[in-house]
């Protein structure tokens, strides 16, 4: 079995917070790579499609050179943060207007990672991503999502991250 090209891809108000600590912990046994959108300039969806000059489409085009892409997001109000949110409403312009590399997201596999506060996520918070990945024609391998009330404390979801990875990359 040819091993999976992993890309992660963080949308936290946090570059160093909950979320990333839990995507580093998980890119490190994919030997995934990681991508914070906090690096990116990425406007929000815009039906003209004027903002086509902003860093989206280059990210997308660098994103959809990897085999599988888990986004990685804390758990705002049962919901994706502000940042992943626009992400997500971005690959409408690939459903639009560059049809290709819409195209190209077919043939992907992705996952999910949360944080909150919360025991158990909500369920309309998976929903989301499970609905959009069916969407996009892209094979979802499921969620791992770590309750921190305040701070990430790696061992405390070590066992949770092994068996996530195990599952991902037995698929």
């Amino acid at each position: 079995m040819s091993e999976t090209r992993t890309v992660i891809i963080v949308g936290s108000s946090r570059s160093k917070g909950n979320t990333s600590e839990l995507a580093l912990a998980v890119a490190s046994k994919l030997q995934a790579s990681f991508i914070d959108l906090n690096q990116y300039q990425i406007a929000p969806f815009d039906y003209e499609f004027r903002n086509r000059d902003d860093d989206f489409l280059a990210l997308m085009k660098q994103v959809l050179s990897f085999d599988r892409i888990i986004l990685a997001t804390p758990m705002y109000w049962y919901a994706p943060s502000a940042i992943m949110k626009t992400f997500m409403d971005r690959i409408s312009d690939l459903l639009k207007v560059e049809k290709d590399l819409g195209r190209q997201l077919r043939t992907k596999k992705a996952a999910l990672l949360g944080t909150g506060s919360d025991a158990i996520p909500a369920t309309c918070f998976e929903q989301v991503f499970q609905l959009t990945f069916d969407y996009l024609g892209m094979a979802y391998q499921g969620m791992l999502y770590t309750s921190c009330e305040d701070e990430f404390i790696h061992g405390e979801h070590l066992l949770a991250i092994e068996r996530f990875t195990e599952v991902l990359n037995a698929e």
